[in-house]
């Protein structure tokens, strides 16, 4: 079976949903797929980053983590979008990119891809489930495939949310179960993913 190209965008102010992008990358490669690895440009002016040492050091620590642009989008197959919760919506880092892509909508380069988003908040019911349900209004533009988690792997159980793997911040960096659920994500796009190029292809 050809292998999926996934590409999995986030944005991360102080290393959370960081952590959760590389356990899908973990969970994408080892499922078989090709993986890109992301991260949208930074807004927020230096005043505000520097109010913060985490925010600021999180910046240097992923200075090497290549920025996302179109051609990550139109190159893979399922993209996997990560974001922290600002008031119950994505940040407005991510949403700065995706209100970029209206080129890619307009030629249809955006449909027929799997789809699928994780996040993080820094309390618990902080907008984790409306922040992903809100990525999921750009999906439906875009004529995207949603792939959630839902209830299909044990680690769902303990996680808890069947809309995209999530942590709460509050509580420390994510653990075991949160990372486990980022990377059985990850694997359900991949295979959703493999499925359907194979039955394109067929």
């Amino acid at each position: 079976m050809e292998p999926v190209n996934v590409a999995i965008i986030y944005y991360s102010a102080t290393g959370t949903v960081h952590a959760l992008a590389q356990a899908a990358a973990e969970g994408a490669e080892k499922a078989g797929a090709h993986v890109r690895l992301r991260k949208v440009a930074e807004t927020a002016p230096p005043e505000a980053i520097g109010a913060r040492p985490a925010w600021a050091q999180h910046l240097q620590d992923t200075a090497g983590v290549a920025e996302a642009g179109h051609g990550d989008l139109e190159w893979a197959d399922a993209v996997l979008f990560g974001t922290p919760t600002r008031f119950g919506n994505p940040a407005s880092q991510l949403r700065a990119f995706i209100d970029t892509t209206g080129a890619l909508w307009y030629h249809g380069k955006l449909a027929d891809k799997v789809y699928s988003a994780f996040t993080a908040s820094n309390t618990a019911h902080g907008g984790q489930e409306s922040t992903l349900l809100a990525l999921g209004n750009t999906f439906y533009h875009w004529g995207g495939i949603i792939v959630p988690p839902g209830y299909t792997d044990p680690v769902q159980f303990q996680s808890g949310n069947p809309y995209g793997a999530s942590h709460v911040a509050g509580d420390g960096p994510p653990g075991e179960v949160a990372l486990q659920a980022a990377r059985h994500q990850a694997r359900r796009v991949v295979d959703t993913a493999a499925s359907l190029k194979a039955g394109r292809t067929a």
